[in-house]
């Protein structure tokens, strides 16, 4: 598997693409702004965008998907608690940036458990709400895609709508703990870190 990272849009957000190597065959996990650079990735390695998963909807994490879906008419995925995300600006955010925000439909809806298969890339989804409640993790053999989960020694901010500390901790604490401490984590913002490391070390876990 090839990896790539990218760090885009006026709040520096993570997103990534994983392409199977055999296949070329990608998978986008979230689409902030700057479509271009986006474009131009899978272009110089000559990927084929097999579809977008998004970690939730929030409007730094989706601002892309107009333009990547009208580019490429690829299918757009999220959590089966985010189309009220991709619908209203309220909720993702946009209407407090000022951004315009026209409704979009997704493609399929992920549930806790469900299998993603693309190529020889596999990845196992988390539902972890609490950021929002459309947030999800997503684990591969030895790393996890967190959203706005978890970060390196902090979690997400819960004062958005659908917001929920509580909640968000105990999804932290019931799905991402209990994995192995070598676990690499990459999230939607800010740098990499491992379960290990977060276990002793994030405050909000103590």
């Amino acid at each position: 598997m090839n990896f790539h990272k990218l760090t885009l849009g006026e709040l520096g957000t993570n997103c990534y693409i994983l392409a199977d190597e055999k296949t070329g065959k990608a998978v986008l996990i979230d689409a902030p702004d700057e479509t271009e650079t986006i474009l131009g990735l899978l272009a110089e390695h000559e990927y084929t965008l097999d579809r977008i998963i998004l970690t939730h909807g929030h409007f730094d994490h989706i601002l892309a998907l107009p333009e990547l879906k009208e580019a490429l008419s690829v299918p757009v995925w999220i959590h089966e608690n985010g189309q009220q995300f991709l619908n209203d600006g309220i909720y993702n955010l946009c209407h407090y940036v000022g951004r315009e925000w026209s409704p979009i439909s997704a493609d399929g809806y992920l549930k806790d458990g469900d299998q993603i298969t693309v190529g020889e890339i596999r990845l196992k989804i988390l539902h972890t709400p609490g950021h929002t409640s459309d947030c999800i993790c997503l684990l591969g053999d030895d790393f996890l895609l967190s959203g706005d989960t978890l970060f390196w020694r902090s979690v997400g901010r819960v004062d958005h709508p659908t917001g929920d500390l509580k909640q968000e901790i105990d999804s932290i604490q019931q799905k991402i703990m209990p994995l192995s401490d070598e676990i690499r984590v990459y999230p939607g913002h800010g740098p990499a870190t491992v379960i290990g490391d977060e276990r002793k070390e994030n405050p909000y876990l103590r």
